[in-house]
C-alpha cells in the first residue's frame, strides 16, 4: 500500500510540475494577414520579417515568385508567437482573402508606392476590406513599400488617396508607414507597433495559446 500511495504522490506531483511548466512556456499566438494587390511585395516583406526576427536569410528577392495561395511565416517576438499569412493579391484570388478574416488577429496591407496607376485600384481593394463584417475592430497596418524606389510617392501622398475612405476605418487601431521590404528600412519599427496592438486587442481577438 506505501508503495502504491508514493507512486500516486510522484505521479500527481509530475502532472502538477509538467501543467505548471506548459503554462509558464505557453506563448500566445496570433495570426497576421499580410493582403494587398499583386507585385506590391508582400512576400519580399514576409522574408524580411522573418530575417530581422529570426535571423535567418530570406529568399533572394529575384527568385521571389508571385504567390498563388499562401505564404507562411511564423516567428517569436517577445512571449508571443506570430503566425504571418501572405496571401495572394492577383484579381482572381482576391476572394480568397475573405475565408482568413474571421481567424486574422490584425492585418497588413501592403501598398506599392512606385505605382500611382493603381492606387485608386487599391483604395478600393483596402475598402471593400475593412467594410467586410469579419473584420470590424481588428487592428489594420498600412505599409507605403518600395520607399527605396527614387520617385516613389511619400506616405502623406498615399494617405491623401484614402482620406476618403478613412472614416471607414472606424476606432480600431489603424497605422500608415513607410518601408522598404528589400532593404529592411523601417520594417522592425512597424512590426513592434503591430504587436503591441495585437496584445491591446486581446478582448475582441483573444489569442491561441499553445
Amino acid at each position: 500500500f506505501p508503495k502504491i500511495f508514493l507512486i500516486f504522490i510522484i505521479y500527481t506531483m509530475y502532472t502538477l510540475l509538467s501543467g505548471l511548466y506548459h503554462y509558464l512556456t505557453q506563448k500566445e499566438e496570433y495570426y497576421v494577414l499580410i493582403i494587398g494587390l499583386d507585385n506590391a511585395g508582400k512576400t519580399t516583406l514576409l522574408e524580411r520579417i522573418k530575417s530581422i526576427f529570426m535571423g535567418v536569410a530570406g529568399l533572394d528577392p529575384d527568385k521571389i515568385a508571385p504567390t498563388v495561395g499562401l505564404n507562411i511565416g511564423k516567428v517569436d517576438i517577445k512571449s508571443s508567437r506570430i503566425n504571418f499569412w501572405d496571401l495572394g493579391g492577383q484579381r482572381d484570388l482576391q476572394s480568397i482573402w475573405e475565408r482568413y478574416y474571421t481567424e486574422c488577429h490584425a492585418i497588413v496591407f501592403v501598398v506599392d508606392s512606385t505605382d500611382p496607376i493603381r492606387l485608386e485600384e487599391c483604395r478600393d481593394t483596402f475598402e471593400k476590406m475593412i467594410t467586410n463584417d469579419a473584420v470590424e475592430g481588428v487592428p489594420v497596418l498600412m505599409l507605403a513599400n518600395k520607399q527605396d524606389v527614387p520617385g516613389a510617392l511619400r506616405v502623406e501622398e498615399v494617405k491623401e488617396v484614402f482620406n476618403k475612405i478613412a472614416v471607414k476605418l472606424g476606432a480600431r487601431d489603424s497605422r500608415v508607414l513607410p518601408v522598404s521590404a528589400l532593404e529592411g528600412n523601417g520594417v522592425e519599427d512597424a512590426i513592434d507597433w503591430l504587436v503591441l496592438r495585437l496584445q491591446r486587442n486581446k478582448i475582441n481577438r483573444p489569442p491561441i495559446f499553445r
